[in-house]
């Protein structure tokens, strides 16, 4: 059930942009969750941009990042800023709407219009907080899923996802291996390292330990642990960017030159500022509820989960695999993406690995636009041909 459209904004190019939420579960048919439990109603927020070619072909599904939404990019037109991936989503773009019908969706559990722990727990007529179910990527995987059949699109060109969303693209490859033609997981992998889960452990404990955490409850208030969700950004941001971005960009500069302020309190380093900065940001625009919904959900990320091995998860893919790692990545390192290239090209699945160059560290999918556009083409171009492997996939 189709609970609100926006009206249609076309560009001068032609192309359409929508906007809409849409309801797929309800008490009739509510999702069944990985954990047991079950959720409804569930709406997602999602856009489009482009138009849906006539044989169903161009359809190209882009999965945001933890703390992203359903905005992968801006027409011209529209008031909102632009997306966060309108580098490379535009006209002459590597992900041109004129070319392809773009779909991007705001994740279950999230806080941009779909149904997350910061939505009205219809059973209680209050705020879910800590009584939202667990969700994995794989109940993610299945939302998207219904989205797609609910648009009538049963293939598509691609999927391609950045981070979480690289996580949740293996999700789809695996669960849903008829789905696409190619799938293309950015500084995403398969399964959570030890590495990710102790950076979200320790980001989750800084929400836990803010003293307005404890009262487990939101009551419509726009505080909840501020100052946690605050400190929880600022670590992550030092996995998301790099050593050599930092020294780079701040050294050991200071807000203040004058020698009269070396002891000041409030002459921070300018790498100091910029963590603050990014952490006030973050606690004025999302949850802390769904922070830790999701953050949850990358530690509990193993396509192999209900498969028996990761060899016999991999073997499910029938799509093209196009992995982009980043050399100074220190969330997901380039090695572990590498790796899973070379597993699946021990399993003859057509496989490919490319690496983003950058000094920006993880972050770099969202800043290397020069780097990206290109790439993506590229992969995108290439023709099914160039991979004869495809005849092994029935081994």
């Amino acid at each position: 059930m189709e609970t609100a459209i926006d009206p249609v904004t076309e560009s001068q190019t032609g192309t359409a942009n929508f906007r809409r939420t849409v309801r797929l579960f309800d008490t009739e048919r509510p999702l069944l969750l990985e954990c047991g439990q079950t959720l409804a109603p569930v709406q997602v927020a999602f856009e489009t941009y482009g138009r849906l070619n006539a044989e169903k072909s161009n359809a190209v599904l882009v999965i945001h990042a933890l703390t992203g939404n359903a905005r992968a990019a801006a027409d011209g037109e529209l008031p909102e800023p632009s997306g966060w991936w309108n580098g490379v989503i535009g006209p002459g773009k590597a992900l041109d709407p004129q070319r392809y019908f773009l779909i991007s969706a705001n994740l279950l559990g999230s806080c941009y219009g779909s149904t997350g722990p910061s939505g009205i727990d219809p059973q209680r007529g209050q705020m879910y907080g800590t009584d939202f179910p667990p969700v994995t990527t794989r109940d993610m995987a299945q939302v998207q899923k219904a989205l797609l059949d609910h648009l009538g699109i049963a293939r598509l060109r691609a999927v391609i996802g950045g981070s979480l969303g690289g996580m949740l693209t293996w999700q789809m490859a695996v669960d849903y291996p008829a789905l696409m033609q190619h799938v293309v997981p950015i500084a995403g992998s398969y399964a959570a390292s030890a590495w990710v889960i102790a950076l979200n452990e320790l980001a989750r404990q800084a929400i836990f330990l803010d003293p307005s955490w404890q009262q487990q409850r939101h009551d419509g208030r726009t505080d909840i642990a501020p100052n946690g969700l605050k400190l929880a950004r600022m670590v992550a941001m030092l996995s998301y960017r790099s050593e050599v971005s930092f020294e780079q960009r701040f050294s050991r500069q200071r807000l203040f030159t004058n020698g009269d302020h070396f002891f000041d309190s409030q002459n921070r380093f300018q790498v100091e500022n910029y963590l603050h900065h990014h952490g006030e940001k973050l606690s004025q625009r999302f949850d802390p509820f769904t922070y830790v919904t999701l953050t949850r959900a990358m530690d509990w990320h193993d396509v192999s989960r209900g498969y028996g091995s990761m060899l016999s998860a991999l073997r499910r893919i029938r799509a093209r695999v196009d992995v982009i790692g980043i050399d100074t990545d220190r969330l997901f390192p380039a090695a572990e993406m590498r790796q899973a290239v070379d597993e699946l090209q021990r399993l003859e699945r057509p496989a490919r690995y490319h690496e983003i160059h950058s000094a920006h560290g993880h972050d770099a999918f969202l800043i290397e636009f020069d780097q990206l556009n290109p790439l993506l083409a590229t992969i995108l171009e290439d023709s099914d041909e160039s991979f004869e492997i495809r005849r092994h996939f029935d081994r």
